[in-house]
């Protein structure tokens, strides 16, 4: 079960490394796009592009802390074999499950790992 355990573990940080660069990387990419449009546009029309230039790049940040993040840190502290590493990637999971289909699987694979952990 220990070899589990360490997919597990990887799999949660390459996935929220992924998190991470594509989020990061849109967030950026609007910030810097979303300036440039709102410059061409006219006046009754630029607020709203600053509006989203500032609110979309910070929703990317949001989704970063409450998905990316935990799972970089849930997957090193099961790496680690802290206790409560395999409770927070079993919430993670959860979520997970939403993201169709890779975040399914892994997901699913995370319960039935928890699963297994804890029948013993």
């Amino acid at each position: 079960m220990e070899s589990h355990k360490r997919i597990l573990a990887i799999l949660y940080i390459v996935s929220g490394s992924f998190q991470l660069l594509i989020f990061g990387g849109l967030s950026v990419f609007l910030s810097v796009l979303f300036p440039l449009i709102a410059s061409e546009a006219g006046a009754n029309d630029a607020w709203i592009l600053e509006l989203l230039g500032w609110a979309l790049p910070g929703l990317f940040w949001i989704l970063i802390l409450l998905f990316a993040v935990p799972s970089i840190v849930g997957g090193i502290a099961l790496l680690q074999q802290r206790s409560w590493a395999l409770t927070l990637l079993l919430i993670m999971g959860c979520f997970k499950l939403f993201s169709f289909p890779i975040g399914t699987a892994l997901g699913v694979y995370t319960i039935w790992v928890y699963a297994e952990v804890t029948k013993k």
